[in-house]
């Protein structure tokens, strides 16, 4: 085929890729298993060249341009990422622009300067970036510290306090279908078989086990209930700060975690009013388009640029 412009989105959970033609339409996509930036982790480095394989064998030509968000991208291991990136799909240096995960959302939905985004899927993470280029960011500082609101949270804080309930009474008791669902989605029935995924490391596990969470509150279970009311508000809290750091601007909530149940964004609908958006986002698609706009102007993402 002609030229390809390939956009890719690696998270946690999944790695999702599109390829774009010279005239921005959309002409292949799919996923891989999930993945991230940390290259300076042996095992996680591993897990990043198996998704970068796996988008470099399902790719329709060679890509003329890419744009790639990852999750936890450090711009200091910019080299050792773009060589992974480059060695993979056969890209010159050149023609590939890396970006983090929220970097790459935000533009898919906004100019600099002109809104607000928060991230909520295994882990959270807010953004603005202004018109000169300055970042401004809350949360997103991982589930062992916070990330509160995000999937992985919600999910560590319902196996928290299903076992803080076993310690005291011996028996789940008003939580027994949290039980049921945390155990279901770990496949098994037990204290060893959630041990085993909640130390395993790999963070996009931890997140799915938050449809648990979601499929006992519909079932009636009244703390998952509250627990996703609370996630809610843990993520209208970083549309706040964002407003008063960031300046009174639309705030965009995107990202699986809102799609768990209905109840979070009407949590946070209620919280900010009319300022919270909850746009449709393909970013994958979206990075692909804007490798085709960088294949033209390399400038777009120095600062003052859209």
């Amino acid at each position: 085929m002609s030229a390809c412009y390939l956009g890719c989105d690696i998270g946690g959970t999944a790695s999702r890729y599109a390829v774009a033609d010279a005239t921005g339409a959309i002409v292949a996509r799919g996923a891989v298993p999930g993945a991230g930036g940390l290259v300076h982790d042996p095992a996680a480095r591993k897990v990043l060249e198996a998704a970068l394989a796996g988008i470099a064998g399902a790719m329709p030509g060679p890509a003329a341009s890419a744009v790639f968000g990852l999750t936890g991208y450090d711009p200091q291991t910019r080299s050792e990422v773009a060589d992974l990136v480059c060695r993979a799909c056969a890209l010159p240096p050149d023609k590939l622009f890396i970006l983090d995960d929220i970097e790459l959302a935000y533009r898919c939905l906004f100019a600099p300067g002109e809104g607000h985004i928060v991230a909520a899927g295994t882990g959270v993470i807010g953004l603005h970036i202004d018109v000169d280029g300055g970042r401004l960011r809350v949360g997103g500082r991982g589930m062992l510290i916070d990330d509160g609101g995000s999937a992985g949270w919600i999910a560590l804080s319902a196996i928290r306090a299903l076992y803080r309930r076993l310690d005291e009474d011996g028996a789940p008791g008003d939580m027994a279908r949290l039980a049921e669902a945390l155990y279901r989605h770990a496949g098994g029935s037990g204290w060893p078989d959630i041990r085993a995924l909640v130390y395993a490391g790999d963070r996009g596990r931890i997140g799915e086990m938050a449809r648990a969470v979601a499929e006992a509150a519909e079932a009636g279970d009244d703390f998952s209930a509250t627990l996703l009311r609370k996630a809610g508000r843990e993520l209208a809290r970083l549309g706040h700060l964002l407003r008063k750091r960031g300046g009174d601007r639309p705030v965009a909530f995107t990202g699986g975690a809102l799609r768990l149940s209905p109840v979070i964004g009407a949590t946070i609908a209620g919280s900010l009013g009319d300022c919270a958006r909850f746009p449709a986002l393909d970013p994958a698609a979206g990075a692909a388009k804007l490798a085709l706009t960088a294949s033209r102007n390399r400038n777009v993402f120095r600062p003052g640029n859209p």
